[in-house]
């Protein structure tokens, strides 16, 4: 099939559910861009909308999808410009019906919104009993505690989806990656045993997949790392050729840096084995790629960049209800603070042991500032800080367990060491909803594509 354009531009829109909106507009007013694609979905976010969608039915896809949606489509319709995203999330049907709503409101008549189903597939690991990857055990000892299993789903069904003429394909979870692939697997009719080609798809989404951090937001870290205008940083492009070479750019004039480094960064993100980099569509050896810099703000994915037939099996996200979070900061300021944050963190942990009789999977107290990050530690730093936060945290099996620690938290201030407020109250004992993995037999997991015209 010979290529529907001799020239793709994708542009990237986001990297999280809550992301900017004015840099995805920047991107269909000036980029010249026939995509847009939208990544809202990490794993952890997942399940934060599959907790939404427990309380709320009708609602669990992103929540700034109606935001987005106004501000960008009345422009990508006007310029022709189609719309990608997982913003379906844990209701990809829902999401579906959000943006007919609001395309009828707009009065955008005649534009086809797609809807990809098939990542939701919880009755069937149920009835496979898979093997759960963290615990070698089988999903049948959950029991009632899964509530949520959403396979990584390949570019094909938003391949069908851009066959039908969608001007919006909403999905749920879709390999972020794959959302880059299909546009160009449909404009440039690419095989399925073009396993180079696919590779250089795949490897590209993976580049853009988090937006901003590839034009040096994540990338900045002055004064070694400098990164110009970062407050109105722009988001990614990619000019790619039929064969898969592909040029990452910018707006001329927006904030942010390409070069080689950012590239380089953002190409290690999440990466194991790069001779084996496996994703639903392909199974990629990027290990010989490169970037070189042939202009401001526009470098050329170089190297050799290696593809191999996709894996037999897809990755499933398992979601499950395992216990309760409490959680509170107290904090300290002046001469003494670090000795009096000390105290209270001796006091709150005695008095769960002696008090409380706590029963708790995970107990941690933290010095923000000193050792919240790096670990613990009972030294003494050289150079006190004039504020620290004490920051209490635990994980327990039972509701009541999570309490005892947040009632301790509570009356710490009240009843000693002095200290300037709580940033954190009742309200932050939660339910966790635990993050697991399966795989899953591709053959077993099926796919539909549901369009609507508005």
């Amino acid at each position: 099939m010979a290529p529907r354009k001799k020239l793709l531009k994708l542009g990237g829109g986001s990297a999280c559910p809550g992301e900017r909106i004015e840099p995805a507009v920047e991107l269909v007013e000036k980029g010249g861009i026939d995509y847009i694609v939208f990544d809202s979905l990490s794993e952890s976010e997942m399940l934060a909308f599959e907790r939404h969608k427990l309380s709320h039915p009708d609602e669990g896809f992103d929540i700034y999808t109606e935001r987005r949606l106004r501000a960008i489509w009345p422009i990508c319709a006007r310029k022709g410009i189609k719309i990608i995203g997982n913003m379906g999330a844990a209701n990809p049907k829902a999401a579906q019906d959000l943006a007919i709503r609001v395309a009828r409101e707009l009065g955008l008549g005649g534009v086809k919104v797609a809807v990809v189903l098939g990542d939701d597939v919880l009755s069937l690991v149920k009835d496979l009993d898979l093997k759960v990857n963290e615990t070698e055990k089988r999903i049948s000892e959950f029991g009632d505690r899964l509530i949520a299993a959403h396979a990584y789903i390949p570019a094909d069904p938003v391949v069908e989806a851009l066959e039908a003429g969608a001007d919006l394909v909403m999905t749920g979870r879709v390999g972020d990656a794959s959302l880059y692939l299909a546009p160009m697997i449909f404009e440039f009719g690419w095989r399925e045993d073009e396993w180079d080609s696919f590779a250089k798809g795949i490897i590209l989404g993976h580049l853009f997949e988090c937006a901003g951090q590839l034009t040096g937001g994540y990338f900045a870290d002055p004064p070694y790392k400098v990164v110009p205008n970062l407050y109105r940083l722009g988001f990614p492009i990619a000019e790619v050729a039929p064969n898969g070479d592909a040029i990452i750019t910018k707006v001329p004039g927006s904030g942010g840096l390409v070069s080689p480094a950012t590239c380089a960064e953002q190409m290690l993100y999440e990466v194991g084995d790069p001779t084996r980099y496996i994703e639903a569509d392909v199974i990629s050896d990027f290990s010989d790629m490169g970037f070189e810099q042939i202009g401001p703000d526009r470098v050329a994915i170089t190297g050799v960049i290696k593809g191999n037939p996709k894996p037999e099996l897809l990755k499933v996200n398992l979601g499950v209800k395992d216990g309760y979070r409490a959680e509170g900061t107290i904090f300290y300021a002046g001469p003494g603070a670090y000795e009096r944050a000390k105290l209270a963190a001796d006091i709150i942990k005695k008095r769960l042991e002696l008090i409380s009789h706590l029963k708790a999977d995970a107990l941690r107290f933290d010095l923000l500032g000193i050792n919240s990050l790096y670990g613990s530690s009972d030294e003494k730093p050289e150079t006190v800080p004039w504020e620290v936060g004490l920051r209490v945290a635990g994980r327990t099996r039972e509701s009541a367990e999570a309490w005892k620690i947040m009632h301790e938290i509570e009356t710490i201030d009240n009843n000693g060491p002095a200290a300037i407020g709580r940033g954190l109250r009742k309200e932050d004992v939660t339910e966790i909803l635990g993050y697991y993995s399966t795989f899953i037999p591709r053959v077993k997991v099926k796919t539909e594509v549901l369009i609507e015209e508005a």
